[in-house]
């Protein structure tokens, strides 16, 4: 069996895109979550030309860690098992919040070390970026100072400067990747992401034929998760990395309304408006300020990497898979 890449949080939204994309190719994937693969994903992921190993665990647990090494040779890692909280869970659980996003990143470091892991790749968040002021550049990774607001980006702002730290310690290759606000296929409520991204229910909508009612259409960096997989894949696949901290975004701000403006290409009997006063939306922005876009050069530079999706092709891809696969 030739040397496989270990997943973690496999069963998760990024985690299934980049699972999918390393299968389409014809790696071995070992997929080590607390839930297994979801049954749609398992079907579509057994006609790629790769090997799927899963393990059930808990990326908290060393003897669980230990289990996944054994399950296949592992000489890489992507580390994307994340509690993805927001404001009520924040109320009522941030210990674990804080044990899985941190603690549990940690724990894969170990792992890493003790199996002489060569790549250890640790999404991360624009959200560690939190509220700039007005007119702000693009975020980027040397001059852009960190803020982050919540517990998530406070977690993952954390999580990422503690692997980068211990990386150099130990002399291990690590990249950590600030992801823009990703949307696109395998997205759902899994339990463990408590702010479904608001261009999957205008999609949803779309299908359904409904009408859209947007609470507001914030700007941002939005990236399709299929951009998300593969810039992940130049960050795994590099020979050789010159810095562990990469921006991963599709370059430019967009809001929600601009994605409903490409589903109605496609749809056209899609409607969307912004909600009147005292009307409850039926797609929710949950960020309440505009950021700009991410600057992305360090990463083409690093791998050659470039976004392919704009608004208008994630639109008919987003169509075409949630046709397939329902949104839970």
């Amino acid at each position: 069996m030739a040397d496989a890449t270990l997943v973690t949080g496999a069963s998760g939204f990024v985690g299934l895109a980049v699972t999918e994309a390393l299968l389409a190719r014809g790696d071995t994937v070992v997929a080590f979550d607390r839930s297994p693969v979801p049954d749609d994903a398992a079907r579509r992921f057994a006609r790629l030309p790769g090997r799927l190993v899963s393990v059930q665990g808990d990326v908290r647990s060393d003897a669980d860690l230990a289990a996944v090494f054994a399950a296949a040779p592992v000489s890489r890692v992507l580390h994307a098992a994340v509690i993805t909280a927001g404001p009520e869970r924040e109320k009522t659980d941030a210990e674990t919040i804080v044990a899985v996003n941190v603690l549990g990143a940690l724990a894969v470091l170990r792992a890493c070390l003790a199996h002489r892991v060569a790549r250890l790749v640790s999404p991360s968040s624009v959200a560690v970026y939190g509220q700039q002021p007005e007119g702000s550049p693009p975020f980027d990774e040397e001059t852009t100072c960190p803020k982050p607001i919540m517990l998530y980006g406070i977690t993952k702002l954390a999580a990422e400067q503690s692997l980068a730290r211990l990386a150099r310690v130990h002399g291990l290759s690590f990249a950590a990747a600030r992801l823009g606000s990703v949307f696109g296929p395998w997205e759902r409520d899994t339990g463990l992401r408590d702010t479904l991204s608001p261009h999957l229910a205008a999609t949803v909508a779309a299908l359904r034929g409904g009408d859209a009612v947007l609470n507001r259409p914030t700007r941002g960096d939005h990236v399709y998760v299929r951009d998300v997989a593969s810039g992940l894949l130049g960050l795994l696949d590099a020979p050789a990395l010159s810095h562990d901290l990469f921006n991963l975004g599709s370059g430019v701000a967009t809001d929600v309304a601009m994605f409903c403006a490409a589903l109605a290409r496609h749809r056209p009997a899609f409607r969307w408006r912004i909600a009147a006063e005292g009307e409850a939306p039926s797609v929710v922005t949950h960020v309440p300020f505009d950021r700009p876009a991410m600057r992305v050069d360090r990463l083409v530079a690093a791998t050659g990497w470039r976004p392919r999706y704009g608004l208008h092709e994630a639109a008919a891809d987003a169509l075409a898979f949630f046709e397939a696969h329902p949104a839970s």
